[in-house]
């Protein structure tokens, strides 16, 4: 069977990384694509390396022009998504790329983001750990996913496997992230032009300001956490994708380095798109650059009584675009990996 496809924010990063895996998806067809600005310009001339799609013109977003699909993705700014889905038809499957629907407090949308709090759907992080199973077993059969944020699911990956096993505790958790200015969209920043982010690493959202912060709270929640609390720090670097995220944790006392490092392969063993590499070993993004691969390094510092976990991803692949993919082919029964590439790009 073939799914009739549509893709809103089309111009912008997630969207062009949506059409970009889209279009090696055997059972997915993308028959239109929407942006605001751009609407009425042909796709290739906003996204020049999308060379299959150069039959597509970006249509101007609107309920009316994504309904009467099978699947609809919305790449949309944060706040834009919720009253054009809210439109959409119980049966389409949708999913959200931007943050409208990732969050099930109330309170953390209003202090974080702001303005219409528009629910909670199905969290698409297929292989989140959770008390009981993981997130995967809550895809199967749903008409409504949220995309993750990209910093989010990429600590949360990374922390809920020892919070899971009770082998670190859930409090003075810390996260400090080397990011890639893609994740923060297309639109033009002066913080993220070339000549100020060359040569520099600048660090934002300090002190517990970044809007991922509930989000991966709420995950480690879901893994047995009762109140997480998580100093989280982003740093831009000059590198236009991937995260290399290094946390720790404190270590439960008494609990050995072989059983904390157990937590981690209990979890993964078995995950295509997670990988536990080999003990002593670590993850550079340049091994998952274009892949949808998550590559995790685990250590023990003995001395310090902490777990070190180090994880790279691409953030427009794992991170958004082959996370809302991947949770799709779920919803939809198919094999998880249909259409999603494991493997890098190199050098």
């Amino acid at each position: 069977m073939t799914y009739s496809v549509a893709v809103s924010g089309a111009s912008g990063y997630a969207g062009g990384e949506i059409l970009r895996l889209l279009a090696d998806h055997p059972e997915f067809e993308v028959r239109t694509v929407t942006a605001h600005q751009n609407a009425g310009q042909p796709l290739v001339q906003v996204q020049p390396h999308l060379r299959s799609y150069t039959h597509l013109t970006l249509q101007e977003t609107s309920a009316a022009t994504l309904s009467g699909h099978d699947l609809v993705f919305l790449a949309l700014p944060h706040g834009a998504s919720g009253a054009v889905a809210a439109e959409l038809a119980d049966d389409a499957l949708v999913i959200d790329c931007g943050a409208d629907h990732r969050l099930e407090s109330a309170a953390d949308w209003t202090a974080f983001y702001g303005g219409d709090f528009h629910g909670a759907w199905t969290y698409g992080v297929p292989e989140l750990p959770r008390l009981s199973g993981t997130q995967r077993d809550r895809l199967a059969k749903t008409r409504r996913i949220a995309a993750p944020g990209c910093n989010a699911s990429t600590v949360a990956l990374s922390l809920a496997p020892g919070i899971r096993a009770g082998v670190v505790e859930p409090t003075d958790l810390v996260s400090v992230l080397a990011v890639g200015p893609s994740g923060a969209g297309k639109s033009a920043k002066t913080h993220l032009l070339a000549s100020e982010i060359l040569g520099s690493a600048n660090p934002y959202a300090v002190g517990g300001t970044h809007r991922h912060i509930p989000e991966i709270q709420q995950a480690l929640r879901w893994a047995g956490a009762a109140a997480p609390t998580i100093s989280f720090t982003p740093v831009i670097v000059p590198m236009s994708r991937g995260i290399l995220a290094t946390s720790t944790a404190r270590i439960v006392p008494g609990t050995s380095a072989a059983a904390v490092r157990a937590a981690w392969e209990d979890a993964y063993a078995g995950e295509r798109f997670v990988q536990l590499l080999p003990e002593g070993q670590f993850p550079r993004t340049a091994d998952v650059l274009g892949a949808n691969t998550a590559l995790m390094g685990v250590a023990v510092d003995e001395a310090a009584g902490r777990v070190v976990v180090v994880t790279a991803v691409d953030n427009l692949v794992k991170g958004t675009a082959g996370a809302a993919i991947q949770s799709a082919n779920l919803a939809l029964g198919l094999a998880e990996s249909t259409g999603l590439p494991v493997n890098g790009v190199a050098p």
